[in-house]
């Protein structure tokens, strides 16, 4: 369900779990049946966040209301295409000298003075690099730029658990063109 909301294919996700297409096919049946949902489509766009996640928990203590003067705060990410990800991680590593944070499957990161280089094996880039804008509250500030007439890919979902408990949920829009942009947060454990 994560990697269908993320946009991967189901060839895509059969790769990255070892399953076959059919497998895939079959457990996102299942999910978009027990969701009430009719497509992928609609799997993308469900504004459903998992009860077992740090998002999840905060969202049932309850939140303030939706701000107005919701904001994008600084760029936290930008997305830069490579043809190998491995060749890439040590050459932004071991020549240019940037901090490596981590590599998860064909995704590697580098700390640039607090951007986020993210790394993703695309043999052809065909649109720009994706700017990644933090937010607090990612639900809010997508409730907030939809009522603002921003379109949205679909709704904030959950890309990463670190093994500290910090989970990554990003959302991603268009801009004027309909190039994409993405708003991102970072959701820590409870205190």
């Amino acid at each position: 369900m994560h990697a269908v909301r993320h946009g991967m294919t189901t060839r895509q996700i059969a790769a990255r779990r070892g399953i076959s297409a059919d497998a895939v096919k079959f457990h996102v049946a299942n999910a978009l049946a027990k969701l009430g949902l009719d497509s992928r489509a609609d799997l993308r766009r469900w504004p459903g966040i998992p009860a077992d996640s740090r998002l999840g928990q905060t969202r049932r203590k309850g939140s303030d209301p939706m701000p107005e003067d919701v904001r994008l705060g600084e760029i936290g990410q930008i997305a830069r295409p490579v043809a190998d990800v491995r060749k890439a991680e040590a050459w932004y590593r071991d020549v240019l000298g940037l901090p490596h944070l981590y590599t998860f499957g064909d995704l590697a990161f580098f700390d640039c003075g607090g951007v986020r280089l993210f790394l993703t094996a695309e043999p052809a880039a065909s649109e720009p690099s994706i700017l990644y804008f933090r937010v607090p509250d990612i639900q809010a500030a997508h409730a907030a730029l939809t009522a603002r007439g921003v379109h949205f890919r679909g709704a904030p979902h959950l890309i990463h658990k670190h093994e500290d408990g910090v989970e990554e949920w990003m959302a991603f829009f268009d801009d004027v063109d309909g190039h994409p942009l993405a708003l991102m947060s970072q959701v820590g454990p409870s205190s």
